[in-house]
Parts: structure tokens; C-alpha cells; sequence
């Protein structure tokens, strides 16, 4: 029997954050719907704008942030994982 991935355990945030893309240009605010330490779900009108990697900030000030990878895309919403 294959062992069953377990997923890092989610908390509602619905807090504002930005992305900004790389360069740290083109800031844009989105809302981190939940999040853990693996990764995050975000809501944002147009999510097809969105590059595979982003970086994702609760500040306007792109130097502050965690780099993202984006592993899904859905409706208005978008999922993300933290990577180094």
C-alpha cells in the first residue's frame, strides 16, 4: 500500500499581500485566502497574468517576501508554494 502524502495543515488568512514579479516590478495586490507553511492559496481578478514563479509579500516593498511557484490555477483563485 503506497503511503498517503499528508498536507501541511491551512489556516484562513484573508489577508491583503502583493505579488510582484521578477525584478520586483509590476506589484499587485491579491488576497492570501489561506495559507501554511508549504504554500498558499491566492485570489486575484486576473490570475492568467501570473508567470510560474512570483513573489509574494504583505507589504508593497518588493525586497520583503517569499518566492513562489504557482502548482495551480482556478476561477479567481491561484495555488502557490514557497520555494528558495
Amino acid at each position: 500500500m503506497a503511503p498517503t502524502k499528508k498536507r501541511d495543515s491551512r489556516k484562513l488568512f484573508g489577508q491583503p499581500a502583493w505579488i510582484t514579479l521578477e525584478g520586483g516590478f509590476a506589484a499587485r495586490q491579491c488576497v492570501i485566502a489561506d495559507i501554511s507553511s508549504s504554500g498558499a492559496r491566492l485570489v486575484l481578478d486576473d490570475i492568467n497574468i501570473l508567470p510560474a514563479r512570483l513573489r509574494l509579500a504583505f507589504a508593497r516593498d518588493a525586497r520583503t517576501g517569499r518566492t513562489c511557484q504557482v502548482v495551480w490555477r482556478r476561477g479567481k483563485s491561484v495555488g502557490v508554494k514557497f520555494v528558495r
